[in-house]
């Protein structure tokens, strides 16, 4: 199997993530609905499928695709959801900018570079109730198995396993960022919204990398 990928698939990749939210507009609002606002889906969705159309008959680059992705989510969607996956989406973008093909190790920094631009503009980190419990360790998870010598598509896994664990942990937590962190102990018992969100994101982007190797 071929390491490494083509960045030119860059708004099939996106539209993959486009789609997987749009799908999941329902479940993301309903689970927000649980300790927020309940409108999650309805404002991810929104931005997502705004970059959808942008992309429609376009074929880009991974990095210009992710550009467009950010302006959608930073111009489409209320409250603080926006700014946040706007950075994480931008930081990415920028560690592949030029590059024609990806391979593990570019994929890792990939990663961390989104990371870094979200930690830029929040303290937010794991035990917090947040999408930073799917993201962080999900990105350990996948630079600890490309550093270990595992193959890209294996690294991709144990991503996935470790954003799916992440994002359950957050039931048995309490908040302690945003809306729900008024509710102290009540907030326990449910997913975080954030959290499920970044984990469709993650898992629908290994499936749609692992297709591509």
């Amino acid at each position: 199997m071929n390491q490494q990928f083509s960045s030119q698939d860059g708004s099939a990749i996106v539209s993959d993530l486009v789609t997987v939210i749009v799908a999941n507009r329902e479940y993301l609002s309903e689970v927000d609905g649980a300790i927020g606002d309940g409108d999650h889906g309805i404002n991810m969705a929104k931005g997502f499928a705004h970059c959808g159309r942008a992309l429609e008959g376009r074929e880009l680059g991974l990095a210009e695709a992710l550009d467009e992705l950010t302006l959608s989510l930073m111009e489409g969607i209320g409250g603080s959801m926006g700014p946040l996956y706007g950075s994480l989406f931008i930081g990415m973008a920028n560690e592949v900018r030029g590059a024609t093909r990806i391979d593990a190790a570019g994929f890792s920094r990939l990663l961390r570079g989104g990371l870094t631009s979200l930690q830029d503009i929040t303290e937010a980190g794991v035990g917090d109730k947040c999408l930073m419990d799917t993201l962080i360790p999900a990105v350990e998870a996948f630079e600890q198995a490309e550093a270990a010598g595992a193959s890209f598509q294996e690294a991709l896994q144990r991503m996935k396993s470790a954003a799916s664990q992440g994002r359950d942990s957050t039931r048995d937590l309490v908040a302690r960022i945003g809306r729900a962190s008024r509710l102290g102990e009540r907030s326990l018992g449910v997913l975080d919204a954030g959290a499920v969100s970044c984990c469709l994101i993650l898992e629908r982007l290994a499936d749609s990398i692992t297709a591509r190797l």
